[in-house]
């Protein structure tokens, strides 16, 4: 399983986070403590907001541990908004193209799962994804399809329900193959303003997803990146946590799901 954290708050040099802390991003890329995989070397990648609408984007094949130009990178820049992620592949094979964050236009979406049989599904996922997103598929993963599909089913529009939607086609792709593996997901989206992070399994047993909200700044991690006790939450299981201007709430995935048509 993959590490990510994202940031929304008050502008900040990004190695405050990714570099700095003891339990920092870096540091998870060698020695994770709640994944199945300690260690989440098959590249990394980082976004982040500026003056653009659109984000800046560093995606690298080598470990975040062992890249010198990602801690020069994030010792420089500084921004109110971005994502960092450090990936563990789950049969894809490691290239940039399949490091996240991933980029359409000034969204970003980064994520860290699994959709259990991924290999006897991929042709009919990828045959739900619009030809006009098709052409921006770069790499193989099954984290770069759910975020093609999602942004076909409304997500700039409607993010919990967009993602509910293409959780629920997946899962009804599962179904129709007789996978009995499961689909486990938790993901990160921003539209460079607001910020969604989603939790949600089919068996009820999703990745870690922590939150924290300090002085008016949000962090959001797949695990601590300091002591356990100061002050992280974690996201419920079946939700979604939506950060817009000036609130931070707590959308149920599960009645979005329940809600949509069979």
């Amino acid at each position: 399983m993959c590490r990510f954290l994202a940031y929304k708050g008050e502008p900040i040099f990004l190695d405050e986070l990714v570099c700095a802390p003891a339990h920092s991003l870096v540091h998870q890329s060698l020695h994770a403590i709640e994944a199945k995989t300690e260690t989440n070397g098959d590249g990394f990648g980082i976004g982040w907001y500026g003056e653009r609408s659109e984000p800046g984007i560093y995606r690298e094949v080598r470990p975040a541990w062992s890249d010198e130009n990602l801690r020069s990178l994030c010792e420089q820049v500084r921004s109110k908004l971005f994502f960092a992620h450090v990936r563990a592949s789950t049969g894809t094979s490691t290239t940039r193209a399949n490091c996240h964050p991933f980029a359409h236009g000034r969204y970003l979406f980064m994520h860290n799962g699994q959709i259990g049989g991924y290999g006897r599904i991929k042709r009919r996922l990828e045959g739900l994804i619009p030809d006009e997103l098709y052409d921006r598929r770069l790499g193989t993963t099954d984290s770069e399809a759910i975020f093609l599909l999602a942004l076909a089913n409304g997500l700039p529009e409607e993010p919990v329900v967009a993602m509910a939607r293409t959780l629920k086609q997946v899962r009804g792709l599962m179904n129709d193959a007789g996978i009995d593996e499961a689909l486990r997901f938790t993901a990160a989206f921003t539209d460079g303003e607001n910020l969604w992070a989603y939790r949600w399994a089919c068996d009820a047993k999703p990745p870690t997803l922590y939150f924290r909200e300090l002085d008016g700044n949000l962090l959001v991690v797949s695990e601590p990146i300091d002591d356990k006790t100061r002050g992280w939450r974690e996201v419920p299981k079946g939700c979604s946590l939506v950060a817009r201007a000036g609130s931070v709430t707590v959308e149920c995935l599960n009645q979005a799901m329940g809600r949509l048509a069979a």
